[in-house]
């Protein structure tokens, strides 16, 4: 396991510009991502906006896909979330994705959001292993 977190979000883009998030390889199925709540992320109710949270279970585990087969791009063809319980400015999240399963052409997640040992959200979905190798880096 690795106990460095890697900056994502280096070039120009949505979450580069949402704050970035940083994912790191816990074992061969299981990768870890984090970020910290910003006064931007937050709704109306002053908690973190449910968008923000799907974007970085969606990016997170995007990136265990695309980790998980040697960095072939993936895209994102179902994603289901259940908010448990809300976080606030200045709270870390960090999630946990985990792979249950792959084919040729398909990865299946199961992810959690914990935020001070407590889950705060949990995901199920599928992406797509794109084999072009004309689709940009």
């Amino acid at each position: 396991m690795s106990d460095n977190f890697e900056q994502i979000s280096t070039k120009s883009g949505f979450m580069k510009h949402n704050g970035g998030l940083l994912v790191r390889k816990v074992s061969e199925n299981e990768f870890q991502f984090k970020t910290k709540v910003t006064s931007n992320h937050l709704n109306r109710a002053g908690i973190t906006h449910g968008g923000f949270i799907a974007s970085i279970i969606d990016s997170g585990c995007g990136s265990a896909a695309h980790r998980s087969v040697e960095n072939i791009p993936c895209v994102t063809i179902s994603l289901e979330i259940k908010f448990i319980a809300p976080t606030k400015e200045g709270d870390e999240i960090l999630g946990t994705a985990t792979i249950s399963k792959k084919t040729k052409s398909m990865i299946f997640l199961v992810c959690k959001l914990e935020c001070d040992g407590k889950v705060t959200a949990t995901a199920s979905g599928v992406w797509k292993i794109l084999r072009n190798k004309s689709f940009p880096k």
